[in-house]
């Protein structure tokens, strides 16, 4: 008798269901995580702008920030992009020697991380400005800030375990509780300081938060995982880590030199042209501005970079077609949310140049964490050359803005344009990619461009959202009621009208691109 149960799929689509699962889950964790952190970390701010200085505030949040990113960025980031590629994902029971290798590849960051750490901060000490020098215990907080940094980079080859077991809930878990713990210490320090009138450990309270976290953030891992330590493979003579793996980490961790430049070219110029007190007001709008980039983007990149690295290791036809379908549908959805972001978002949200940045920091992060997933060897290099030219234009932009009077906001203005040529490096990357690969894969440039009724609607949307403000006299209530002028009659009318334009356009452009996103979604149930 025939059994009635379906059967099941075969073990690709499994696989690859498996893997698209995983995907979602772990971006699901990491945007609740980084909700909680930038929500959690906005309140924690309207505190500690009252009991810290603005001095001790700006030198904590742009300098000391960027100590710590240095240090972490420069040693993990090579290790942690290379990592992923690694083609067996297996749990540590049982392991072979290629296992070994690749794990015993994750302790490199926590040894580049001491001389690293060590130099950064003398480096720091030495050229830190004379405004920074006269704050209470300067030398006990840049140091605690880097002791922080390689306890965090501890804890780096559990990370990595974490990552590629798809156990993100565990990394959300260790990183949670740290921010928790860093705010507490953070507060509590601030607080006892202020109440004995003295003002003086202000650098310190935000250092011995940053220790807080990473002894947190390791000590969840340890518990979870055990404390790992370098095994040695059973062909010993054969080297303790993968060779291929470890090339790539050199070379990615050299090109991690210049992508920090460019990441944390705001800081590096806030540095040198920007008062302290500057620093600290920067400091809060750019992280009230970055909010979404944050907390969605960011975690995306992450999530995208995973996924890609895991799909592209087989190197099947059948993968790179999928592969090129998320990419495709990926960039397809983001252009046109940026489209009505930029149209909607200049009209009815005071983000100023965050408008422009917002939407091409979405595009690159996710064709960045493509370029890192197949990107070879030869390919990276190429990359880091164009980089090189991306951050001359950056800072060139930048300090050009700067002298004619744009203020902070030209690093935004700045940002923008690096991250726009970036975005058609990495276009003309993917281009290459799909073709050298397989050229029967379906991947273009011109798929990505939204139908032409909807960029039509866009801009007469855009056209009517300016005449209704014009005709109801919106901008002449901002200025004679203010903050309160959205409980205005007039001004409701307006948004009314921008809402409705905004859902037709979104409608226009779903219907258009019915029948393209059913191509997709039948190609990938084919595949």
């Amino acid at each position: 008798m025939a059994s009635s149960e379906p059967k099941p799929p075969p073990p690709k689509q499994q696989q690859q269901k498996s893997l698209l699962n995983s995907s979602v889950t772990s971006l699901s964790f990491l945007v609740a995580l980084q909700l909680f952190s930038r929500l959690f970390t906005s309140v924690l701010n309207q505190a500690l702008v009252r009991l810290a200085s603005p001095s001790a505030f700006g030198t904590a949040s742009i300098q000391f920030e960027l100590v710590l990113s240095t240090i972490l960025f420069l040693s993990r980031e090579g290790v942690r992009n290379a990592i992923l590629r690694s083609k067996t994902t297996g749990k540590e029971d049982g392991e072979g020697d290629e296992r070994v290798k690749q794990l015993n590849l994750t302790f490199i960051p926590a040894l580049l991380g001491v001389p690293l750490a060590v130099g950064t901060t003398l480096v720091y000490l030495a050229f830190a400005s004379e405004e920074v020098r006269r704050q209470p215990h300067l030398t006990v907080a840049v140091a605690l800030y880097a002791g922080a940094a390689v306890v965090e980079l501890l804890s780096e080859p559990m990370h990595n375990r974490a990552m590629l077991e798809l156990k993100t809930n565990v990394r959300v878990r260790a990183e949670g509780l740290g921010i928790t713990a860093k705010s507490f210490v953070t507060f509590l320090v601030l607080f006892v300081d202020a109440r004995r009138g003295q003002d003086t450990l202000a650098l310190v309270a935000f250092a011995l938060g940053q220790l807080a976290y990473s002894v947190v953030v390791f000590g969840h891992y340890a518990r979870t995982f055990g404390v790992p330590w370098v095994k040695k493979p059973k062909a010993a003579q054969s080297g303790y880590f993968d060779s291929a793996l470890l090339n790539l980490s050199v070379t990615m961790t050299f090109q991690s030199v210049i992508k920090h430049v460019l990441t944390e070219g705001d800081k590096l110029l806030l540095t040198f042209f920007s008062p302290l007190e500057d620093q600290g007001g920067y400091a809060i709008a750019a992280n009230y501005g970055s909010l979404l980039a944050r907390i969605v983007f960011q975690p995306l990149e992450e999530t995208l970079r995973v996924f890609f690295s895991r799909l592209l290791t087989s190197q099947k036809k059948q993968d790179y077609q999928q592969a090129a379908d998320a990419l495709t549908a990926l960039l397809s959805v983001q252009i046109t949310i940026s489209v009505l972001f930029v149209i909607f978002g200049s009209a009815y949200l005071v983000l100023g140049a965050w408008v422009y940045y917002i939407p091409v920091l979405a595009l690159n992060g996710g064709l960045e964490a493509f370029l890192s997933s197949a990107a070879s060897t030869k390919d990276l290099n190429r990359q880091s050359r164009w980089m090189f030219a991306f951050s001359v234009i950056y800072i060139s932009a930048a300090v050009m803005l700067y002298r004619l009077g744009f203020g902070d906001v030209s690093l935004i203005y700045a940002n923008t344009v690096n991250l726009a040529a970036r975005i058609l490096y990495c276009l003309s990357f993917a281009s290459r990619f799909f073709v050298a690969k397989e050229r029967s894969v379906n991947f273009g440039v011109w798929q990505l461009v939204p139908p032409i009724p909807f960029l039509v609607a866009s801009a007469a949307a855009s056209l009517l959202i300016k005449l209704s403000a014009s005709w109801l006299g919106v901008e002449a209530t901002l200025k004679s009621v203010g903050k309160y002028a959205v409980f205005q009659k007039n001004v409701l009318l307006h948004v009314g009208v921008g809402g409705s334009l905004g859902v037709s356009c979104l409608a226009i452009w779903l219907f258009l691109s019915r029948r393209r996103i059913a191509a997709l979604v039948r190609r990938s149930k084919k595949d």
